[in-house]
């Protein structure tokens, strides 16, 4: 690595160390009370439930329900409409499904097009920052990775869900993070194949070593998650009010081009718009745990998907009964269970060849159940910010969707 990237990561660290140390205790209540369906579902038409859930860990996470399109029918509970259920992807909210308009919105395209919409988020995520016992400024609290997010977390919604809807079978759509939790639980826990009719991977994240993201390589290569761990910052906010407060600054300077700073991170994306960006300047990103961002890191240096290591053969013993974490098996997913993967050629966090991988895992899979989708010039905002997303995604995601409901 050259001195100017390891000057830049020693730059990122001490900015993180300055806004974890100066970021004030989040506000959970007023969180609650400005929730996502008032402050951006229900300005454009619609109308929007907001519902919590609690996990077997004790987090309390939000969940928003979309009933109808503008004007039309409301899914009452226990109606007849198909549910969906959108997931985040790392250091996003729910949000993520609602930040075009509502015509390019898959939140809301899919409400218009007669489902059943529930938006998901994840522990740590400022809609979802409540627990049973613990507070989120605990250490305790940032407990977890993603190993968590896919037993747990993933586990409590989409059992909502179906409880909600009558046990009607929910179709289930990930981006990014949202996609590696469906992955692992659809692996490691079958319970869930029965409550599920399909899952849409949206720059589906499973292997990772091949990543090509700089800034997600130079991390990696010098721990700068653990690092963070080591210092005892359990939450990893890449929002405290320092770096937020430089952020917006900085968009404002004369021939600052805003876009660099996703592309950077995310790979060269082809279609975002002026107001898309800007909406995600706003809302994120969210916070996550610490331990999170290490278990990622693992799964860069590694190439497996696996649980997270606790770095010492007695640790691991410990929670998992072996020296080294369980290895997630993607291709014990039932080979009859529908699955829709979209994946971008200038995406450098889901790239190409970990893709590839992940489609040979899959190559038992039965054929008329499995869906590939390459977008050439796509990378990984694309396909949850980009202005032409419904003509290029979604359109192909409700058809696979209508496929399965035959």
């Amino acid at each position: 690595m050259s001195r100017g990237s390891r000057c830049t990561l020693g730059l990122l660290l001490l900015i993180c160390v300055g806004a974890a140390a100066t970021r004030p205790a989040p506000d959970e209540s007023l969180a609650a009370a400005n929730g996502t369906c008032l402050s951006r579902v229900e300005p454009f038409g619609y109308k929007c439930e907001e519902h919590t859930v609690t996990t077997e860990d004790g987090y309390i996470l939000s969940l928003q329900r979309i009933p109808s399109g503008r004007g039309g029918a409301s899914a009452a509970s226990g109606g007849g409409k198909v549910p969906v259920l959108l997931q985040h992807g790392l250091m996003m909210d729910g949000l993520t499904w609602l930040m075009n308009s509502p015509n390019e919105s898959l939140g809301f395209i899919l409400a218009d097009n007669g489902y059943d919409v529930w938006i998901g988020n994840t522990r740590g995520t400022v809609y979802s920052l409540g627990h049973t016992s613990l507070s989120s400024s605990d250490p305790a609290y940032w407990d977890w990775s993603w190993d968590e997010l896919a037993s747990n977390d993933l586990s409590a919604m989409m059992q909502y869900v179906y409880d909600q809807s009558n046990q009607q079978k929910v179709h289930y759509v990930g981006h990014s993070l949202g996609t590696l939790i469906a992955l692992a639980a659809l692996s490691d826990q079958q319970e869930h194949i029965g409550m599920m009719r399909s899952a849409g991977l949206l720059s589906p994240i499973a292997f990772l070593n091949k990543v090509s993201s700089p800034l997600a390589l130079g991390a990696a290569d010098v721990f700068l998650a653990e690092a963070l761990y080591w210092l005892g910052l359990d939450e990893f906010d890449p929002t405290g009010t320092a770096v937020h407060n430089l952020l917006t600054g900085i968009c404002k300077l004369p021939g600052v081009d805003c876009y660099d700073l996703l592309n950077g991170f995310t790979g060269d994306n082809c279609c975002l718009d002026s107001s898309s960006v800007q909406t995600f300047l706003a809302h994120e990103p969210q916070a996550s745990s610490t331990k999170n961002m290490v278990h990622l890191a693992q799964m860069i240096r590694r190439g497996i998907i696996a649980k997270y290591d606790y770095g010492d053969a007695s640790d691991n013993i410990k929670y998992y009964g072996q020296a080294t974490p369980p290895v997630y098996n993607v291709s014990a997913i039932p080979d009859d269970f529908p699955l829709f993967l979209s994946s971008g050629g200038r995406d450098s966090l889901s790239d190409v060849q970990d893709v590839q991988r992940l489609e040979h895992a899959l190559q038992s899979h039965d054929s008329d159940k499995l869906t590939f989708q390459y977008l050439a010039d796509y990378a990984h905002a694309d396909f949850v910010l980009a202005g032409n997303a419904k003509e290029r995604v979604y359109q192909a995601l409700m058809a696979f969707f209508r496929l399965q409901e035959k």
